[in-house]
C-alpha cells in the first residue's frame, strides 16, 4: 500500500529541547541571579534527574503524590502545568521563585532546535504531494515553535494531545491526525522516538518508523530514512 500521509512526534523527533544546563541558566540570568558553574551544573543535575524540563529526561521517580496527575499530563494545560512544575520541585533548587519560570521557558521557541535534515524531510515530503502532521503528546500549543523556525509552511495539520483531551498511545489521537490529513491509517506512516506512545498508530493499521531521541548534533540525519520507506512504499 502507497504511503500517502506521514505522521511525525516533535519532541525528540522533529526537535529537541535545550539542555538543562542551558535551560536553567536562562532563567537564572533573566532573574538576576548569579550562580557559578560548578553551582548550576549541581543544580541542572538535580532538576535532569527530577525530569523536570518538558522535552528531556524522564523522572528516575515519580513520587506517589503526583503519580496520577503525571500519567495523565499530556491531556490538559492544567495538567502538564501541574506535572513538570511538581517534579520540578522535587529537586529542592534554593530559588523557589524560579518554577514557574523554567516552566514557561521550555515553551518558547528559543528552547527548541530542529534536527538539521527535519526541514529537508518535510520539503520532500510536499514535493512527493504526501501530506503530513505532527502529533504530540503535549501541554501547550507549539505551532509558534513551527513558525519561528520556518517549518509551519511544510505541516499540513497539528493534533496535540490537551487540545483532543486524549494522549498517546490512546488510537482516537492517531485516528484524528490521520482524519486531518485525509488518509486511511493503512496509507499512513507514524515517526516518533517512543516505542509505547508512537507505537501505538500500529493499532489502527499504520506504519511505525522509530528515531533515535539523541542531541541534535548527534542525529544529523535520522530522518532521512523515512524519505526511502515512504519511496519504496509508492
Amino acid at each position: 500500500m502507497a504511503i500517502s500521509g506521514v505522521l511525525f512526534d516533535f519532541s525528540g523527533t522533529l526537535f529537541r529541547v535545550e539542555p538543562t544546563e542551558s535551560w536553567l541558566r536562562t532563567v537564572l540570568g533573566r532573574a538576576g541571579i548569579a550562580a557559578g558553574e560548578e553551582e548550576l551544573r549541581h543544580w541542572a543535575g538535580r532538576l535532569e534527574r527530577a525530569g523536570a524540563l518538558p522535552g528531556g529526561a524522564s523522572p528516575i521517580t515519580v513520587p506517589d503524590r503526583l503519580a496520577s496527575v503525571w500519567a495523565e499530563r499530556d491531556s490538559s494545560a492544567e495538567a502538564h502545568r501541574a506535572a513538570f512544575t511538581g517534579v520540578a520541585r522535587e529537586a529542592g533548587i534554593p530559588w523557589p521563585e524560579l518554577y514557574g519560570p523554567l516552566y514557561d521557558r521550555h515553551m518558547e521557541p528559543a528552547a527548541w532546535s530542529p534536527y538539521p535534515d527535519a526541514a529537508e524531510v518535510l520539503k520532500a515530503l510536499r514535493d512527493r504531494g504526501v501530506r503530513t502532521a505532527v502529533v504530540s503528546n503535549i501541554g501547550w500549543d507549539l505551532r509558534p515553535v513551527f513558525r519561528a523556525h520556518g517549518l509551519d509552511a511544510l505541516v499540513d495539520a497539528y493534533v496535540l494531545s490537551y487540545e483532543h483531551g486524549v494522549q498517546k498511545p490512546d488510537a482516537r489521537l492517531f485516528r484524528s491526525a490521520c482524519e486531518a490529513i485525509g488518509a486511511a491509517p493503512r496509507e499512513v506512516l507514524m515517526v516518533g522516538d517512543d516505542r509505547r506512545a508512537d507505537g501505538g498508530a500500529s493499532q489502527l493499521g499504520c506504519t511505525v518508523h522509530l528515531v533515535d531521541h539523541l542531541p541534535v548534533e548527534r542525529r544529523p540525519a535520522g530522518l532521512r530514512p523515512v524519505l526511502e520507506q515512504v519511496g519504496a512504499q509508492r
